[in-house]
Order: C-alpha cells, then structure tokens, then sequence
C-alpha cells in the first residue's frame, strides 16, 4: 500500500484557541515563476522568491479571492454553458490575500451543482475552477496551479471541509481546503471552500511515485469497454502522469471480466485492497451519497507504476454528513444515503430504485406509469418508473445526473466474505481513530471556530452553530 504524503500535517486546534494571531496578516508576493504576480503590499518581497507567500491552504485563516474578469468574457463562460453544456476557459486576474496573478484561466466546473445556471446567475455563487498555467506557462500560486471554489448544499462548507480533513486522518490521500471570502468583479462577498483539484502536482505531493490518475467523469461508468482509448472519451479523462490508458483499460477488464473465484484471489494484485476498504467505510461514516456509487461517479482511479496497483481516490465530499440531498436538495436522514454510518453500504439496488431517503435530482419525483401502486416503501420507484431526465435506472445518465447508484467494484467486492471483512474492519478502525478519540470532535470545532471568528459578516453566527451541530450530531 502506497501511504499518501499529505503536504500538511493535519491541524486539530483546540477552540479556545483558533482565534489567536488570526488577524494583521501582511499580504506578500505570490510564488509565479513568469514574473506575473503583483502585491498590494509595498512591504512584500518580490515575486518569484518564494519568501514570506502565504499558505492558501491554511486553515486558520479565512483567505480572501477577488476575481476580475471581462464582463463579455464572463457572460461568454456561462451563456455557452447554458446554451451547449460546454465548459469553455477564459481569462482573468486573480487576488489572493492581496497579491495579484493576472492572466488565469477560469471555468465553470461541476455537474448537477450547475443546474439552472444562467446568465442571470450572481457568479459569485457559482462553481469555478482557477489555473493559473492555462495562459501562462509554469505560473504558480503558492505552489498551486489548479484551486476550485466549491458548490455547496450548506451556507458554511464546514460539511465538505471537516469531511476532507477527516479523509486525510486516515491516512488516504486528499485534496486540501480552506474557507474562503470570494467576489466576482467587485460583488458582495460569498463565504465558499477552497479545494486542490488533482493534478500532476497534486499527484506528487500525495504519493511521490510515478504513476497515472483517472478522473471518472460523471457521463461514464466502470465499465469495461475494450482497449480503444477512444472507447473512454467521456468516461474517464487522465489527469497525471504519462499519458497511457493501458493501466486503466486493464483494469477495468480484470474487475468485470474476471469470474469470482479469480477475482477474489488476484484482485489484490490490481488493486490496493486495504485502501479501498478504507475508502467504502469512510464514505459511510461521513454519510456521503455523491461517492464512487452515486450517480455523479465520482472518485479517480491512481495507478501506482512501480506497485502496478490502483488506488481509489476520494473525489467530491459537498454531500457529506447528509447536510444536502443531490441537486442541492434536502438529504434524508444521515446514514441513509451513501451506505448507513456504521453499518453496511446500500449497495447494487434493483433496476429503477433509489436507495432508501435519496431524493431524487431536481427534487423532482420520478415519471409513475399509469396503474402502478402507489404505497410502495419509501424512496423506492415502481418498476418502469422513469427517474427524473427519462433514462432508465443504469443508463450512465447526462451530465450530473442520472445512472443508478451502484459500481460493479464496490459490488464484486463487498459481495466477497474477506474483502467484506476487510471493509467491516475498516469501519471498526475509523470509529476507534477518528470518533471515540475525538479526533472528529475537535476536527468540526476547529473548523467552526475559524468561521465564527472571521466569516459572520457572511453567514450569521446561528448558522454557523447549527451547521456545526449538524455535522457532530452525524458523526456521533
């Protein structure tokens, strides 16, 4: 097993504590290898140095983000998208904690978080990804080439950001996070969630050996479609690492071809087994609906070159602790979505069913042929029932939506006794490490405090609490 190498350790502070020596920062130069940045601060070093920059990734701080953009170019990002469901990049100048690096790219990014999106959308609100050697070869933030402001079904992000730094606990690999105060073009400000988006850079701070990342993309699936690399447009998309689908294909070949007994003896020899289980029990402890299951797809496949193993890698945490439902709707109860916290996963459900409390996308109730019953158990759609969009249950779906909620790795591997065992074992060891110690206890305090401290101009303080109390609730 490849054990990540976070580029923090992680930070648990006590509450009585987080707000000291938050305030006064002095904004410095940005890390920018062209030369490009610029900071409002006389004070600072100059740029390139690599001296005095600031940690956007540090927690303790809520960061500021200013974007400014052309009003045509704006207008041309989300009128395209709106129109064709393309995702195109334009340029603009960013302002982090004072410092200024011009000429980023910047483009929507999400799937069902972008439903309804307009023109007439406040892009303060929406999803972006910012990066800052689209345009500019080399050019750096920090370190950082690729920062994505998050969506989020909760005012606050604690859900998702307590989530992540939770992840990184267990020793997988994560994405790092900060709570942000973003405008667009001078906007009021939006409290949002910094997160690194995975890349080359973020693949060698993780793991530190060669390898390939796949990003599973929300139109695909894990199914085997043959070795053509042109089979998997649309279905996974590399990320990092010499471009090479072979790893992939190959994979995926042995998880769905294989016959039980060799998939049982050999799956450890293509994948990382104990990552795995790790990974199934911590989406259920954190209750997330949106995870390798769900009908967003979303998790990336690594592969390690010299182990010549996949690990799965966690994407996508804005369900968790059940604060929302997909689509921005209310979740059910925590526990019912992703797999019961604590207990098993729902996993593969009949053709047309929903897991029980999911509620559908949109919060639209699916399409009931004519003299179907009508009392059947919650959450469960009759049969020939189509969900919300009109495919069938397992059609993949469009973008953001749609496909059942099952995976044929989650499902060969939970149906086998010692990988289940694995996974019970996994569950049993994260409520040791991360809920009877309290190390998720002062995790979400730690988080709130921040927001308590220096984000109530955004979201009231009676938010802040009750979201935090959500989460604790949950995860006890």
């Amino acid at each position: 097993m490849t054990t990540p190498r976070h580029s923090r350790s992680t930070r648990i502070v006590a509450a009585t504590t987080i707000g000291l020596g938050l305030v006064g920062l002095t904004a410095c130069s940005v890390d920018v290898a062209s030369g490009t940045g610029s900071s409002s601060d006389d004070t600072s070093t100059d740029s390139g140095t690599g001296a005095d920059t600031s940690d956007i990734w540090d927690e303790s701080e809520v960061h500021d983000i200013d974007l400014d953009v052309a009003e045509d170019d704006l207008e041309f990002a989300i009128s395209t998208y709106e129109e064709t469901g393309e995702k195109e990049w334009v340029s603009a100048d960013v302002t982090i904690d004072g410092t200024t690096v011009e000429n980023v790219g910047l483009k929507l990014k999400g799937n069902s978080s972008l439903r309804g999106t307009t023109t007439e959308s406040d892009p303060e609100t929406l999803p972006w990804i910012i990066r800052t050697d689209k345009f500019v070869d080399d050019q750096t933030y920090d370190g950082e080439t690729e920062i994505v402001v998050r969506s989020n079904t909760s005012e606050t992000s604690l859900n998702e950001a307590v989530a992540l730094d939770l992840l990184g606990q267990t020793g997988l690999a994560t994405e790092e996070a900060s709570s942000t105060s973003f405008s667009v073009n001078g906007s009021d400000d939006e409290l949002r969630l910094l997160v690194q988006n995975p890349s080359d850079t973020w693949d060698a701070e993780q793991f530190g050996t060669e390898g390939m990342l796949y990003k599973a993309e929300s139109t695909g699936d894990y199914s085997y479609r043959g070795d053509d690399p042109d089979s998997y447009d649309d279905v996974f998309d590399q990320e990092a690492g010499e471009d090479d689908l072979e790893p992939l294909t190959d994979f995926l070949q042995f998880i769905n071809e294989s016959d039980d007994e060799t998939f049982a003896a050999e799956l450890d020899q293509h994948l990382d087994v104990d990552a795995f289980a790790t990974y199934l029990a911590f989406q259920d402890l954190v209750s997330n609906a949106d995870d390798i299951s769900g009908r967003g797809n979303n998790s990336y496949l690594r592969y390690d070159v010299a182990d010549d193993q996949m690990t799965v890698v966690n994407w996508d945490l804005n369900l968790a602790f059940g604060v929302g439902g997909p689509g921005g709707q209310p979740g059910g109860e925590v526990g019912q979505a992703g797999g019961q916290a604590g207990g098993p996963r729902a996993g593969a459900l009949a053709e047309g069913e929903l897991p029980e409390g999911e509620v559908p996308a949109d919060g639209e109730l699916p399409e009931i042929p004519e003299g179907a019953p009508t009392d059947l158990p919650e959450g469960e759609i009759p049969e020939g029932a189509l969900p919300p969009g009109g495919g069938a249950a397992g059609d993949g779906a469009a973008a953001g939506g749609g496909g059942d909620t099952s995976n044929i790795l989650v499902d060969r591997f939970l149906a086998n006794d010692d990988f289940a065992a694995l996974y019970a074992d996994a569950q049993a060891e994260l409520q040791e490490t991360l809920v009877d110690s309290g190390a998720a206890t002062a995790t979400i305090d730690s988080w709130t405090a921040v927001l308590e401290d220096q984000a109530t101009e955004m979201v009231d303080a009676d938010t802040i609490e009750q979201e935090s109390e959500q989460i604790a609730d949950a995860i006890s």
